[in-house]
């Protein structure tokens, strides 16, 4: 408390004495005794009505004992039943939970990872990949800034995201490996890596790379083919040593026939070889008669033209050309869509003949589009130019219902640059990024595209958008995002066809160790999206005729279905509407790809280094008493003793209310006792 409130509360109390005093004291008409418990009565409650009003504040201090953490990671990924070590992971999960000491010393949180970290429930070992990296880069972000070692319970095997023997040490999280399988290297012969298209033109040969590694002591000879069906389309012979234990085998393949074309690439194995599951892998590459041409026409160099390069030429299934305005005008035909970046007046003689031809088009434009130009050429679009520059942000629209969009943060990208103005679309459209100033709609569009008499376009405005696909990367370690929402857009503008009510988008293939989805979308006869509808999807095995049905569940402004659980195989699907009659078939491959069973022994050489250098240490799950013991004796880890100081104000001491409550019923019961009034 301050002087000023000590002050305070000495005249309150003078103030309440001499109110019960003159009360009570003065000329009192009360025997003396009573006068004596009245004004005593009456002074508390005066007092504590004083002290209420005065309100002043005490501190409290309050010791906490704060035990350090312990996240307890398990893997949960398949490589462990391979590892035949399920049953150990059980057992040793059943005596960490009942380790009366361990529970004692330390706060213990029990994670299960895979695909992603969750909390312990069950342990099921099952999921498909491995992510070792981010979930130890979770839980070292869930006890940021606490004494938290970490006890990582897994074979070392990551299958997918970046090296975790490289995270970066904390202090306070040292780590401890739990290695689950041996360290003994039986001679084993592997295809590493296989890389392959996922399309290729008709009549061409599309090139394949594999990587072949050997495990072992002794020289040896190996053949390495590639068949399809029961054909050998490629075959060559591989010599290993200790020392030349990679090769890499490049070669191409025909593409001689239109659709889904599967092969399967092997490594013949050793005569002791336990391991040969990892010998061999399929893969797939779609055979496509013509690619979707696109040209971009530019009169000026900026950074969005190669961010544009990237995100296009990331589909095989498409090709780009980059051409000045004369240069696109030559072979202008035989392209699907026109892309138009900051048009000027170079442009004059090809809208001239864009006007002629119909074509559909994508206009972008920035800082350096001249507008005055553009508003003469009677586009879909008006914008009056002032020269001045305007810093917008674009807000997605969830209710945009043209093609299937994601959400991939467009509204934490940053902003682009564009000239200050109204925009206004002169046709019906659909606005998929509203603009934004500093975080207010200014009521034009960013981002907007219309279907104009069977015509196709879309307009952009704001220059700069480079920068979203760099920082797409960022924030998820792909530039996946950014290229697929520029994809797309492509396959709607490049496409005439004519709009259903039912769209459905799947890939013709998938690897079943990867995410398999299927997006729709529905339409109301007015052909806006209808979120009410119940779709659902029925799916037939070609070889075992077996028939799944699986409902679409609606996500912002399209449904999906996750196909995960499917075994490998083509399947036959046909997605429909409950209560009106329409549907959508089609048909995609899954191919078998159990990345899991790649793996022959724990990987105990990364498992060790990075229990070293986070100051932690490495052990094998027969020693995982011994852990437990160095666990709870390590001076690392000790239980903190914390003060906390808390200011409270005395309005909050509901005591002196009571008091107050008391005072006043005594002195009305002492009052009516007597019969006084």
């Amino acid at each position: 408390m301050t002087a000023e409130t000590v002050l305070y509360i000495i005249i309150a109390g003078v103030i309440s004495f001499a109110l019960a005093l003159f009360m009570y004291g003065y000329r009192s008409k009360y025997q003396r005794k009573l006068s004596w418990i009245f004004g005593t009565l009456r002074f508390l409650t005066l007092f504590a009505l004083f002290l209420l009003l005065i309100n002043p504040s005490f501190k409290s201090e309050q010791l906490s004992l704060e035990k350090p953490k312990l996240p307890v990671m398990i893997d949960n990924s398949s490589s462990i039943c391979y590892l035949e070590t399920e049953s150990l992971v059980q057992d040793i999960t059943t005596q960490l939970q009942n380790n009366e000491a361990l529970n004692e010393r330390f706060d213990v949180t029990y994670y299960r990872f895979g695909n992603t970290l969750a909390s312990l429930d069950s342990l099921s070992f099952s999921e498909g990949n491995t992510q070792i990296a981010a979930a130890l880069q979770n839980v070292y972000e869930t006890f940021r800034n606490q004494t938290a070692p970490v006890l990582l319970i897994s074979d070392g095997n990551q299958t997918l995201g970046s090296d975790y023997e490289f995270l970066r040490a904390r202090d306070n999280q040292p780590i401890f490996s739990l290695i689950l399988g041996d360290s003994i290297e039986s001679e084993d012969l592997r295809i590493e890596r296989l890389n392959s298209n996922r399309y290729a033109f008709l009549k061409n040969d599309f090139p394949v790379e594999a990587i072949v590694t050997y495990s072992g002591d002794e020289a040896v000879t190996s053949s390495f083919s590639v068949t399809q069906g029961n054909a050998t389309v490629y075959q060559r012979a591989i010599n290993f040593s200790e020392e030349n234990n990679a090769v890499t085998v490049s070669f191409t393949l025909p593409a001689t026939s239109v659709g889904i074309q599967t092969f399967t690439a092997q490594i013949e194995s050793l005569p002791n070889e336990k391991n040969t599951v990892n010998n061999q892998k399929r893969f797939a590459v779609e055979v496509i008669d013509q690619a979707t041409n696109i040209v971009v026409v530019h009169s000026l160099v900026h950074p969005d033209l190669g961010a544009l390069r990237k995100a296009i030429a990331s589909n095989e299934q498409r090709s780009v050309t980059f051409a000045t305005p004369a240069e696109a005008l030559a072979d202008l035909a035989k392209y699907q869509l026109v892309v138009l970046y900051q048009p000027d007046r170079s442009f004059q003689a090809l809208y001239d003949t864009l006007s002629n031809t119909q074509q559909n088009t994508w206009t972008l434009t920035g800082m350096q589009t001249d507008w005055n130009f553009l508003n003469r050429m009677e586009q879909p679009f008006q914008k009056e130019q002032t020269y001045q520059e305007e810093d917008v942000s674009g807000e997605y629209n969830v209710n945009y219902g043209t093609f299937a969009v994601e959400d991939i943060g467009f509204g934490n990208f940053p902003p682009l640059q564009t000239g200050f103005g109204e925009l206004s679309v002169t046709v019906p459209h659909e606005v998929l990024l509203q603009q934004q100033v500093a975080g207010f709609d200014t009521g034009s569009a960013m981002l907007a595209t219309w279907d104009n008499n069977g015509r196709r376009g879309a307009l952009w405005d704001g220059e700069g958008f480079w920068r979203w696909r760099a920082q797409s990367y960022l924030n998820t370690n792909s530039f996946q995002g950014f290229d697929n929402f520029i994809g797309q857009m492509i396959q709607y503008l490049a496409s005439n066809n004519r709009r259903s009510r039912l769209e459905v988008a799947h890939e013709s293939f998938y690897y079943s160790n990867q995410p398999i989805q299927l997006t729709a979308q529905y339409f109301d006869n007015t052909y806006q999206f209808d979120g009410q509808a119940s779709l659902q999807i029925v799916l037939t095995h070609q070889e075992t005729k077996q028939t799944t049905t699986f409902p679409l569940l609606l996500k912002n402004n399209f449904y999906v279905v996750n196909l995960n659980s499917l075994q490998a195989g083509t399947y036959d699907f046909t997605v429909s509407v409950q209560d009106e009659n329409i549907s959508r078939s089609g048909q995609f491959t899954i191919i078998d790809f159990q990345v899991e069973q790649q793996f022959g022994n724990a990987n105990v050489t990364k498992l060790q280094r990075l229990a070293t250098h986070t100051q932690g240490a490495a052990y094998f799950a027969a020693d995982h008493k011994e852990l437990i013991d160095n666990l709870l004796t390590d001076k690392r880890f000790q239980t903190v003793q914390k003060s906390t100081q808390k200011t409270v104000p005395l309005i909050d001491w509901y005591y002196l209310l009571i008091i107050m409550a008391i005072t006043l019923s005594a002195e009305w019961f002492i009052r009516k006792y007597n019969g006084l009034t």
